[in-house]
């Protein structure tokens, strides 16, 4: 695998701009909850979730960057029967741990199919300029991550998304339901996991985490984009650090999933 230059990432020391530790932007209002959905709780078991919304969602998919919830979900997802799609967007900027996490549970899973849209992106693809991500990081995302997936959902169409958002990850999902209503069903299994018990289960079940989360980076989106996580930051604080941004676009905003 070609390794990824990171020559241009450049720490306050190296001249490069300060990081930040200011406090996030406010998060959005609370996510609708499907009252058509069970009357989850905050102790159900995620199995539970999964295994309702196989059956209520036929056409469920997930979309997974292989960050410690995602892996985490990808494992009780196949433990409660989930047989469908894991699909990834290649933004050209991924560390090259997260691809190699993404083959480690391509292995571990074969009873999933693995889809990569945008594959074989590069920074210097032509996509984008070289730069936007430091000029306009919501426009690089809009772009190379969100255009992406957007287009595979029209063309799938499925009912509901399976995804491994929880609330203690950032105060903009600090009050995400289980289920979501909107125009695609989002399904949140993990919505009241601490990232202590996500660890705990990644530990017992021996899971292929990313090893840049034991480096502190716990939340892992492009090298562009992302630090490592300083003790007292929520665990998405090393994404867009000091760009007044906290989401890619995909969960919130006017193109959101």
């Amino acid at each position: 695998m070609t390794a990824v230059d990171r020559s241009d990432v450049h720490t306050p020391e190296q001249g490069g701009s300060p990081l930040t530790t200011k406090p996030r932007a406010p998060r959005a209002g609370a996510g609708q909850a499907d009252r058509s959905a069970p009357s989850f709780g905050p102790d159900s078991d995620p199995l539970d979730v999964i295994r309702w919304a196989l059956k209520a969602h036929p056409d469920v998919l997930m979309p997974s960057a292989f960050n410690l919830n995602g892996v985490v979900l990808l494992d009780l997802a196949v433990r409660a029967g989930y047989r469908g799609e894991v699909v990834f967007v290649d933004t050209g900027y991924h560390f090259p741990e997260t691809l190699q996490t993404q083959g480690r549970l391509a292995a571990r899973y074969p009873e999933l199919t693995f889809v990569t849209l945008n594959a074989g992106a590069h920074p210097e693809d032509g996509q984008t300029p070289h730069d936007l991500y430091a000029t306009d990081a919501d426009a690089c995302c809009a772009v190379r991550k969100v255009a992406p997936l957007q287009a595979y959902l029209r063309r799938k169409a499925p009912s509901a998304l399976l995804n491994a958002r929880s609330r203690d990850q950032a105060a903009t999902r600090a009050d995400i339901p289980f289920v979501e209503a909107g125009a695609r069903v989002k399904v949140n299994p993990l919505a009241h996991w601490t990232r202590e018990r996500l660890e705990a289960y990644a530990r017992d079940h021996d899971l292929p985490v990313n090893p840049l989360y034991w480096d502190g980076f716990l939340s892992v989106g492009c090298w562009t984009c992302t630090r490592a996580v300083r003790p007292g930051e929520d665990a998405r604080a090393g994404r867009w650090a000091g760009k007044g941004k906290t989401e890619c676009g995909l969960w919130a905003g006017g193109n959101a999933l």
